[in-house]
């Protein structure tokens, strides 16, 4: 990995230790990084237009905060249950977003995401509706590590499960199967000619994607103990698209620094304006935009290249 992305787990672990009273906003930032990084899998390096992405975010919080209240609360076990439903549920809506062209995949995507919404509000009985799902009481992580008031056990959980995650989507995308995902990106006709199995391989990639989005909301269940119709919401979905184009797509390490830019910007500047904190994050947005692409990955590159450091 890049001396970039060492910089971020290190700068990461010793924020936390220099501030612990940070450790809840930035096990949000953690969250949404790995939240933003399973975007990237679908977007950026499989090419696939989704703006409904919360569709398994919410899911994998749900199916996490489900089988705490139903009395299933050993967390880890709980975060394998919401991929595989996560997982799942994406291979077989890749065959609907895969067979179509960007705006139909748009559209499915988004469609599923308002319908899971409106569901959750629909049935609240079993999601809790809009006063959200309650009684989420995680087990010690590993029988020994309770989550506490002061959020430590929280952000080391969240810490160990998104680097670990990271670490496996970065071999990915430098595996065959990750490179014929860039290829398909490119040039999907060449990949055809070439006998790549072009659906087969954007299915996976796609139930991959969906299941690290089931994580993320998994995590999210498990270490604020409350999981809400928010977690399904098409405004969701626009947030971690923006944190992921912010950051730079097809480059993993774009989702985290997004994260920790946007979730930042966020707290800043709703406590300065809880009306119009969105206007700075649409400046900023801008300027990033017309700096020449590649969000902020994209000048920090530049910036290298303009002092000469390969």
């Amino acid at each position: 990995m890049s001396r970039l992305v060492w910089a971020y787990w290190l700068g990461m672990g010793l924020v936390a230790w220099l501030f612990p009273s940070a450790l809840p906003l930035l096990t949000q930032m953690l969250i949404m990084g790995l939240f933003a990084v399973s975007l990237d899998i679908a977007l950026g390096y499989a090419g696939i237009l989704t703006v409904g992405h919360a569709a398994f975010f919410g899911v994998g919080a749900y199916t996490a905060g489900l089988l705490s209240v139903h009395g299933w609360s050993e967390p880890i076990s709980a975060l394998f249950a919401a991929a595989a439903v996560c997982t799942v549920f994406g291979y077989l809506l890749g065959f609907l977003v895969v067979r179509g062209a960007d705006l139909s995949r748009l559209m499915i995507t988004v469609a599923v995401c308002l319908l899971l919404s409106e569901a959750a509000r629909r049935f609240s009985s079993v999601t809790g509706g809009a006063d959200g799902l309650q009684g989420i009481m995680p087990l010690p992580v590993l029988g020994y590590f309770e989550f506490d008031l002061f959020g430590r056990t929280a952000f080391g959980y969240a810490f160990v499960v998104t680097f670990i995650l990271f670490f496996a989507m970065w071999r990915m995308v430098r595996s065959p199967f990750g490179v014929a995902l860039s290829g398909i990106h490119q040039n999907p006709r060449r990949m055809r000619a070439l006998g790549t199995p072009v659906p087969a391989r954007l299915r996976l990639a796609f139930a991959m994607s969906a299941g690290m989005a089931g994580v993320a909301g998994a995590l999210l269940a498990q270490t604020t103990q409350f999981v809400g119709v928010d977690t399904l919401s098409f405004e969701r979905s626009a947030d971690v698209l923006i944190m992921l184009v912010l950051g730079g797509t097809g480059q993993l390490t774009g989702g985290l620094l997004g994260a920790v830019v946007y979730t930042f910007m966020h707290d800043q500047l709703a406590a300065l304006s809880p009306q119009y904190w969105m206007m700075g994050v649409g400046f900023v947005l801008i300027i990033v935009a017309l700096s020449g692409g590649g969000g902020l990955l994209g000048l920090y590159r530049r910036w290298l290249g303009a002092r000469g450091v390969a």
